[in-house]
């Protein structure tokens, strides 16, 4: 059994800031990227077989296909010098670009 990504308060509080509801953050990995796979991050409506992570009356969608390669990983919220974004530390990523949005496995 995969252990289901985990989203931190700081990405939830983050999400309500925007007023992201009704729509849930989608946190998908897709084939491209100078790694191999890339994220892609976004607002988007839930579709019905996405796992749903819900918190501070946010949700956070992750479709089927990402799932594995987003097992264990940990999405959360960064706002610093370089600017603010949401991060994923994947433990299953054995290399990433300098963007952070770039990975192998």
């Amino acid at each position: 059994m995969q252990i289901p990504p985990k989203v931190t308060a700081r990405a939830f509080a983050r999400l309500s800031e925007i007023g992201a509801a009704p729509k849930a953050l989608r946190v998908a990995v897709e084939g491209g990227g100078c790694s191999g796979f890339q994220y892609d991050i976004r607002l988007d409506d839930p579709a019905s077989d996405d796992l749903i992570l819900e918190g501070s009356g946010q949700r956070v969608a992750v479709d089927t296909v990402s799932l594995p390669f987003l097992a264990g990983a940990v999405i959360d919220f960064s706002d610093e010098l370089i600017g603010a974004r949401f991060v994923i530390e994947n433990p299953n990523a054995s290399s990433s670009c300098g963007c952070g949005i770039s990975f192998s496995v």
